[in-house]
């Protein structure tokens, strides 16, 4: 019987829809794997539904049972045959007890889960209740005792409970047909033997219609199993579809959680990132009315630490200073990564007792602990703060970004509070920003030449060409803001662009007076050295303005000259075109030996923190008098700039510098005011 569900049950799953006649035949369906189904969960529920069922119907039945063999052995002692219906009711009784003790599962299931089963223990419970059924129809198989083989005035009697009982077992045996055939099967042959033996015409028929009311039985008992067993299956189905469609639903809640959770934290510390750090502070600032505290906290030369050590202890040194933040700040304060080495702290300044000078000084003592089997040398970093009532995000970012940027220029693990300067400065980056594109177009901005003075500054050798804009509201703005604004908002290319086609000019003129000796410098940042096709820019445009590329020079900054892999190639182009390479604010940065070697750099100036007041600083005139002997083993050419004073000047040729540039000998000027002191040069 196993053998031939579990090829139903796997029709039902695996093929198209049923063929119930299948049902009667000895075959084994499997499934892709070429196994058999005794395994297929949907053949243990449908079995599960015919044992739960077939136990309730039991327990409807049997007090049925009972009631009327309690009739026929009250019959029984009316026909003088109380002796034999007083055994047989007790069989009757023992018969039922044992039934009953059989399904008392279902009865336990009320108050208390049932159990779950295995297929086979399932299987065995269904057989065990096979067992007793067919006890049960023996005992009833036993009836003709009681109306001497259906010969007796009762036999009528006997007859119609007979075909009752049998009748009632179908009805209550649907779900699994193998039970109600058990029961029936007894009664039915021991009538069918009896009338066979007591012979004659009509009752050789009546045991024919037995026979034929036994088949159409059992015929009917099959046939409601395999639509019970369909409707089991569809109901299942049903059931699990839905316990799938709702795992299904709880997976995808956990997936939108993790993916919510990914998209609003940094996955290598776990703190917020910046678009989970953005979300988080604008609802507490939605919700609060009180000054807020803004710090943004940046490790000193991280990108240094990727170089030297490697990504791996790059990730390592974050993570140890996101564990050093939380570990130092307690609840109330949100932190997040914002960037690579970058990491906010926001909180309510009013919650805590401790000032935000105090918690920033805290904070970096925190990060410039040792870090245990780290070569580089103590962490620091600086903080910017903003503290105040603030409603905009951004313009909160803005503010702490400024103070920040103060922080930086000041020196390694400082902090600085956003304040009324830091404020101006911050409008006017702004307003540079908003007005530098028209500015360009409008030719607003200038460009300003100081000379370069040789032969103990008599002589006018080369000039420098100085970026100028005096803003109508700002006055006059600082190159680097300029420069560090445009980078920013795209405007690098343009604004060299700008300044390449007036050094041209120059050019031009510079040959139209037969001074074609004399080269005019442009400073260079790292940034547009880095993201800018420098060379291809200078090129073409010195091009298009028919100058010689002789006539030009290029100032770059130590810090450009520190990481020469990535522009030596760009620059390499322009000193074999002729460029002249000069290194800027030398023994202030990062140059090294290495970098001074280079074949295509010829020149390096002195920063002007050196020969401000070098006639008063011996230290200074010591160190002057090595920069210069360095460049003369070196064959480079060595300028002072920053020349201030007479004594300045004075010390510096005793010292042997033949090429000085600075107020003292000229301030930067208008290309009108040099033009004619050109003239004077020349007529000089």
């Amino acid at each position: 019987m196993i053998d031939r569900y579990n090829a139903y049950g796997a029709s039902l799953v695996y093929t198209k829809p049923i063929v119930f006649k299948g049902l009667y035949k000895n075959m084994s369906i499997k499934d892709n794997a070429g196994k058999e189904n005794g395994n297929n969960p949907l053949t243990l529920l449908i079995r599960t539904d015919q044992l739960s069922a077939q136990r309730r119907n039991i327990l409807a039945a049997v007090p049925v049972n009972l009631a009327v063999a309690a009739i026929a052995f009250l019959v029984s002692i009316h026909s003088h045959h109380g002796r034999q219906g007083l055994a047989w009711f007790a069989a009757v009784c023992l018969a039922n007890a044992l039934r009953i003790f059989q399904v008392w599962p279902a009865i336990s299931e009320k108050t208390a889960e049932a159990p779950q089963l295995s297929l086979s223990q399932t299987q065995r419970a269904l057989n065990r209740l096979c067992l007793t059924a067919l006890l049960s129809g023996l005992v009833w198989s036993l009836v003709p005792v009681l109306c001497g083989a259906y010969t007796t005035h009762e036999t009528l009697f006997y007859l119609t409970i007979i075909c009752g009982i049998t009748a009632g077992a179908i009805t209550h045996g649907t779900p699994y047909a193998l039970m109600p055939s058990s029961f029936i099967l007894p009664p039915l042959l021991s009538l069918f033997g009896c009338l066979l033996y007591v012979g004659g015409f009509n009752r050789d028929a009546l045991a024919l219609t037995v026979l034929l009311y036994g088949a159409a039985l059992i015929r009917f008992a099959w046939q409601s199993e395999r639509d019970f067993c369909e409707n089991s299956l569809l109901k299942n189905r049903a059931v699990s579809l839905a316990g799938s469609l709702e795992e299904a639903r709880s997976q995808a809640v956990l997936a939108a959680q993790e993916m919510s959770h990914r998209a609003t934290h940094d996955d290598l510390t776990g703190l917020l990132n910046r678009a989970g750090f953005l979300r988080e502070i604008a609802g507490r600032i939605s919700t609060g009315s009180t000054p807020f505290c803004l710090m943004l906290l940046d490790i000193d030369g991280f990108s240094s630490i990727n170089d030297t050590f490697g990504h791996h202890s790059g990730d390592r040194v974050v993570i140890e200073i996101a564990r050093r933040i939380s570990e130092t700040l307690h609840d109330g304060y949100t932190i997040a990564r914002l960037g690579a080495d970058e990491f906010a702290i926001f909180h309510d300044a009013q919650t805590t007792d401790t000032s935000p000078a105090e918690l920033a000084t805290r904070l970096l003592t925190s990060v410039a602990m040792p870090l245990a089997s780290f070569d580089a040398g103590r962490l620091s970093a600086c903080i910017g703060l903003h503290t105040g009532n603030e409603r905009n995000v951004t313009e909160q970012l803005s503010r702490a970004n400024e103070a920040l940027l103060a922080a930086k220029n000041a020196g390694r693990g400082q902090f600085h509070c956003f304040d009324e300067r830091l404020r101006a400065r911050l409008k006017m980056r702004r307003d540079i920003e908003r007005n530098l594109r028209r500015a360009l177009d409008d030719g607003e901005p200038e460009i300003w030449y100081q000379p370069v003075f040789g032969y103990d500054g008599q002589k006018l050798v080369s000039l420098e060409a100085l970026l100028r804009w005096d803003h109508p509201e700002h006055g006059p703005i600082p190159p680097q803001e300029i420069i560090a604004t445009a980078a920013l908002s795209g405007l690098a290319e343009p604004l060299l662009q700008f300044i390449l086609s007036s050094v041209c000019l120059m050019i031009q003129e510079l040959r139209a007076r037969g001074l074609t000796q004399m080269r005019v410098a442009i400073n260079i940042s790292p940034r547009e050295i880095s993201h800018l096709a420098i060379d291809e820019i200078l090129l073409s445009e010195l091009a298009r303005h028919n100058c010689p590329t002789s006539m030009l020079e290029v100032e770059i900054t130590e810090e450009t000259a520190l990481d020469i892999r990535s522009v030596q190639d760009k620059l390499i182009r322009l000193a074999h075109r002729g460029v002249q390479i000069s290194i800027d604010d030398f023994g202030v940065g990062y140059a090294t030996l290495a970098t001074l070697r280079q074949s295509y750099v010829n020149k390096i100036k002195i920063d002007q923190s050196f020969v401000k007041n070098i006639a008063k600083s011996h230290d200074n005139q010591i160190l002057v008098q090595s920069i210069l002997n360095l460049g003369q083993s070196l064959g480079l050419q060595v300028v002072a700039e920053g020349v201030e004073t007479k004594d300045d000047a004075t010390c510096l040729r005793r010292l042997g510098c033949g090429l000085m540039q600075g107020h003292y000998l000229l301030p930067p000027v208008r290309l009108g005011a040099m033009l004619e002191r050109l003239e004077l040069h020349q007529q000089s």
